[in-house]
């Protein structure tokens, strides 16, 4: 229970930071389980789609503190490796036109 008005506005505003890092890591792992999916059936097109999302998803919230910089770098990393072996052509940087 607050005690001061100090205390009281604190207690608000880590209600409201909660709530806001629930959405933002209820997204985050949707987005990373819908890439997973995609990878696992193979779908090329969903795959690189989903898998760009899930990094986005990944990279914003670590950039907004609601995880740690390791973790998602991690998660990233190792859904990269996994993307690579399932489907090697779908992760490769489109050519270059001159």
């Amino acid at each position: 229970m607050a005690n001061t008005r100090q205390s009281t506005k604190r207690a608000k505003q880590a209600t409201k930071r909660q709530a806001r890092n629930t959405i933002v890591k209820s997204a985050t792992r949707s987005a990373l389980k819908t890439a997973l999916e995609a990878i696992t059936e193979k779908d090329m097109a969903k795959a690189k789609d989903a898998y760009a999302q899930a990094v986005k998803a990944l990279s914003k919230a670590a950039s907004k503190g609601v995880i740690p910089q390791g973790r998602a770098a991690r998660k990233i990393s190792r859904l990269t490796l996994l993307a690579k072996k399932a489907l090697p052509e779908a992760l490769k940087p489109a050519k270059a036109s001159k």
